[in-house]
């Protein structure tokens, strides 16, 4: 009995037995060529009227650009069909890619968002921002507070959070503002140290006890030790120290911590990366929740101030389900979800020239077939052959007079271009792929 029956057109019937070839498949399969040429251009029920018997199949694999509702193609042939990926390169990867094990999703880590100068912020903008970091992920809002000096008000912008059903944390020293805010119900007090350790015994609020200001483990473990005699519940921060002023110390405090404490619970901040450091933030906020995993730390808390760490409540939400995910099950955090590869594309093949000079072999009309791989773009059709790096170079050569077709051709060769560039995948006619950002939840 045959595993597969793969469907394709005339124009990438070589290519699909060239992209099963590299293979090596240890399944039976057959190739069922329509008469077609392109077969992107096949939908579901052209299929369904075309498919021949597929007798001793176990299932039918159509091209993945191919619309419609499978069912036609299903009730033809009697067995089950599915969308193969949408390039015939992209096979091996199709069949060598692990399926999830049940529980992808689950996370231990809590995100803590901080809407930073809450109090200088009018109500409509503070639920807006609470509303946007919740949809995206997070599980606490902060009420950031100035550094010095007081948040008027907060009490009653608590309040009404709470009434929406949001878990609320304020960050300030001010005595006068951290009263009001645990009268109205905050859940924790970002931050405790001998500096306001005797509000601590007042709070109704679980708080973060922190080093004081300077100090290292020595003072964060006797803050920690008074709030123990107090009775009052707390989560431990090391504080994370931004690069170069510390970093690497802090993430040894935070590795100390964890030894000495086993069953606490943990905080870390990360802004002081994210938000001081030239570089995206997805690969560090991806990187430090790996930490956070293997360090058992319960909650990170971040910031979206700088244009750099737009997104970052989103990341820490795609990062703790994927580390988590990992560290269960004793896998690489590799090939499981690839949402927060955004500027760079995961692994894919590319055709190389004298697989495309044969497929233009092939070709029997007019209409350009746009093309990249590492370093150039190829554009053909029956007539001509281009391959270049320059999209003007291109488009000179392709004498197009048609103001709508020119304007096809020179977005589809620029957006070629940009793949070339930034080392993505380019398909003629599809956006190209931004990871998580391809499909926003929530904007401001």
């Amino acid at each position: 009995m045959r595993d597969y029956v793969f469907v394709t057109g005339k124009l990438a019937a070589n290519a699909l037995k060239s992209a099963l070839a590299t293979m090596e498949p240890d399944f039976d399969f057959d190739i069922v060529v329509l008469n077609c040429s392109v077969a992107a251009l096949m939908d579901t029920h052209w299929i369904a009227r075309h498919m021949p018997k597929v007798d001793g199949a176990t299932r039918v694999m159509i091209p993945g650009r191919c619309q419609g509702n499978l069912s036609p193609i299903e009730e033809k042939v009697g067995v089950s069909v599915i969308r193969g990926p949408k390039d015939l390169k992209d096979l091996p990867l199709f069949f060598g890619r692990e399926p999830l094990q049940d529980g992808y999703g689950e996370f231990r880590i809590k995100i803590i968002a901080e809407i930073v100068e809450a109090h200088q912020m009018p109500w409509d903008r503070i639920l807006a921002m609470a509303e946007y970091y919740q949809a995206n992920g997070a599980d606490i809002i902060d009420l950031g507070c100035p550094v010095r000096g007081g948040f008027p008000g907060v009490g009653k912008v608590v309040k009404r959070l709470k009434e929406r059903g949001f878990m609320v944390s304020l960050d300030s020293f001010d005595s006068e503002t951290i009263i009001c805010a645990d009268d109205a119900g905050i859940d924790l007090l970002l931050s405790i140290n001998s500096q306001n350790m005797d509000l601590a015994s007042k709070l109704h609020c679980k708080v973060v006890v922190i080093p004081d200001f300077g100090e290292g483990l020595k003072s964060l473990e006797k803050n920690a030790s008074e709030l123990d005699r107090l009775g009052v519940p707390y989560i431990m921060d090391p504080i994370l120290d931004p690069i170069n002023f510390g970093f690497t110390e802090a993430i040894h405090r935070f590795y100390e911590t964890r030894q000495r404490h086993p069953d606490a619970e943990m905080l870390m901040g990360l802004g002081n990366l994210t938000e001081l450091t030239d570089a995206d933030s997805i690969g560090i906020n991806t990187l430090m929740v790996g930490i956070g995993t293997e360090l058992n730390i319960g909650y990170v808390l971040t910031t979206e101030i700088i244009n750099w760490a737009r997104g970052a409540v989103r990341e820490l939400d795609l990062a703790r389900k994927l580390m988590y995910y990992a560290h269960k099950h004793s896998i690489l955090p590799k090939g499981i979800d690839d949402g927060l590869i955004t500027v760079k594309d995961p692994p894919y093949e590319m055709y190389d020239e004298s697989e495309l000079r044969e497929m233009q072999g092939l070709v029997q009309d007019k209409s350009f077939r746009i093309f990249t791989d590492d370093r150039w773009i190829y554009v053909f059709n029956r007539d001509r052959f281009i391959r270049s790096a320059d999209p003007k170079e291109i488009f000179a050569q392709l004498d197009v007079r048609d103001p709508s077709h020119a304007f096809y051709l020179g977005r589809e060769i620029e957006r070629a271009a940009l793949s070339v560039q930034l080392g993505k995948k380019y398909a003629q006619e599809q956006p190209l792929r931004w990871g998580y950002l391809s499909n926003p939840k929530n904007l401001l």
